[in-house]
């Protein structure tokens, strides 16, 4: 640039000389004419240089040899296949955690990490479920009599029992459970599924094609909103040919189901709904006398197609479901850097990338790969973002608008770490111009590249296209009506910010053993964070804001 300058000094001086002994002179009429022509040619070439400049930093900051370290350090056997939670996690977000402080970027609130917002959920030690009948109580088992379902609320109920049918309330079959039942402060007892399910000619539902009122999600909202405080549940004798409380496979009632099968949602959420539990036949007994008394009232239903709901007297039902919550483990890796300009720096750009993968075979023998190394899935994607952020760090200049560099953890087991970050964001999402998503990009063809999301974005994309007129990728860009990809842009789109997911596709290692640092194409891993960077630096560098355009999916 100071070259360009330079010629301009000396040809200003020969347009424009001084005559000796005298101040400076206007130019005239037609050597202004030249001069704003050489201006507007400089102004040209002193763009082209600064792209140049954008790019042949790029080039030299993010290479090969960055990749393949960055991949080989992340996938190696020592990480253990970086499961949440596990001691690789652990150790690859300290070594991501030190590159970041190492290119001399800031912490958030004083640390690199960010815990996950999930628990799992687990069965407590004071559930129980009681039917009292005068002055003789009887106590049901947990397990054998009665188990709570995993969408229950977590609190104690009691009232008088209400049997209610299939607990289905459908004005337009005409069908009401409810109707003339008083439900409030009431304990409500329901069939599964519905009615006229094995009618070949179906007058009120739809037979075997069953309806969302044969949901227990439904049933259980439709007690409570009648104004019930608990819920049993109970398999009907017609359709069932075993009335054994299933429910929920809690851990901690079998000795074969492992904890990560346990329900997991944000540790923070209020369980507000009413207790509900399944129940076998010892509750159906106490309550109706014996199963073919329940039968008989069921088959009634059937037959009349009309509710056949009642009170059960003199008799009451104390119930509790308790929880307890088990924190899921894994922490997102996030650093930052300021934008220079000081309106558009409240504004951000966020690059990100999943660095967990799902572990090790607990089982397997010996001298056999058992590690999944994750080097495609996801440690590419993870140096990408590393090679991004060190070249965004060692630009002579600083971007406007200020960058964000995460890494997430708990993809693997469902966007935990992105839904984590968006839940609890360090940068208003308002604020948040656009999400760029590094995820399995070094496989395959050389020179192909696949941007998920690109219908969705298309402001976006037209960056994209731009800038990898320097790189010389063959986009496929995606032109599904549903945002799809399954990373973690998802949660980012979802909360209303311009995302864009780069990948290089599956391939027949993905999820196995064979996910291993050798077979990786650094080249093509670091040409793609080229990309990433230059789209980014862009986006960091205009004021513009992008459009979305909404998935067919109801995503934003």
């Amino acid at each position: 640039m100071f070259i360009f300058w330079a010629k301009a000094r000396v040809l200003f001086s020969h347009l424009n000389p001084r005559p000796e002994g005298r101040g400076n002179s206007k130019l005239p009429p037609d050597h202004r004419t030249v001069f704003i022509a050489l201006l507007f040619f400089l102004s040209i070439s002193v763009t082209t240089l600064a792209q140049r400049t954008v790019a042949d930093h790029a080039r030299a900051v993010i290479n090969p040899v960055l990749m393949k370290q960055t991949i080989g350090y992340l996938a190696s056997d020592s990480m253990k296949g970086r499961a949440v939670a596990s001691e690789g996690l652990d150790a690859a977000g300290e070594y991501i955690a030190r590159q970041f402080k190492s290119f001399g970027l800031q912490q958030f609130n004083g640390s690199w990490f960010q815990d996950l917002s999930f628990c799992y959920f687990d069965l407590g030690k004071d559930s129980f479920l009681s039917l009292v009948k005068g002055v003789e109580t009887e106590n049901f088992k947990i397990k054998d009599d009665y188990i709570p379902y995993e969408y229950s609320g977590s609190r104690p109920a009691e009232g008088e029992i209400l049997f209610a049918g299939y607990g289905i309330t459908a004005p337009e079959y005409n069908y009401d459970d409810y109707k003339d039942m008083d439900v409030k402060g009431k304990i409500v007892v329901v069939l599964r599924k519905e009615p006229g399910q094995a009618d070949p000619n179906p007058q009120f539902f739809k037979g075997s094609d069953l309806t969302r009122y044969s949901l227990l999600k439904e049933k259980l909202k439709m007690a409570q909103d009648h104004g019930a405080l608990g819920l049993l549940v109970i398999s009907g004798p017609l359709q069932f040919s075993s009335l054994t409380p299933e429910a929920f496979p809690w851990p901690s009632l079998s000795k074969i189901m492992p904890k990560a099968t346990l329900p997991m949602d944000y540790c923070d959420k209020p369980r507000f709904a009413i207790p509900m539990v399944h129940v076998g036949e010892a509750v159906v007994n106490e309550l109706f006398g014996s199963v073919d008394s329940l039968k008989s009232i069921q088959q009634r239903i059937e037959k009349n197609m009309q509710p056949g709901s009642f009170p059960v007297p003199g008799k009451t039902i104390a119930m509790n479901v308790s929880f307890i919550s088990i924190p899921v483990g894994g922490r997102n890796v996030i650093a930052w850097m300021e934008g220079s300009d000081p309106i558009l720096k409240k504004e951000a750009v966020i690059i990100g990338a999943h660095y967990d993968h799902i572990g090790y075979k607990k089982d397997h023998k010996a001298d056999t790969d058992y590690i999944y190394n994750g080097a495609d899935d996801n440690a590419s994607g993870t140096s990408g973002v590393l090679a991004v952020a060190k070249a965004f760090a060692s630009m002579v200049e600083t971007p406007k608008r200020s960058v964000i560099f995460i890494a997430f953890a708990g993809e693997e087991k469902g966007l935990l770490g992105s839904d984590t970050y968006v839940h609890n964001s360090m940068w208003p999402l308002d604020k948040t111009v656009a999400m760029l998503n590094l995820d399995m990009i070094s496989r395959n063809n050389p020179d192909s590249l696949k941007l998920i999301g690109a219908r969705q974005n298309p402001d976006l994309v037209k960056v994209v296209r731009k800038q990898n007129k320097e790189i010389g990728f063959t986009l496929n860009e995606s032109k599904s009506r549903h945002l799809g990809g399954g990373s973690d842009h998802v949660s980012f789109f979802r909360n209303g910010v311009p995302s864009l997911f780069f990948f290089t596709g599956l391939h027949k290692d993905y999820h196995r053993v064979t996910d291993n640092p050798e077979l990786v194409d650094a080249d093509k891993a670091s040409r793609v964070a080229r990309l990433v960077f230059m789209t980014a630096w862009k986006v960091a560098n205009e004021s513009k804001h992008y459009k979305i355009v909404k998935s067919d999916d109801g995503e934003k």
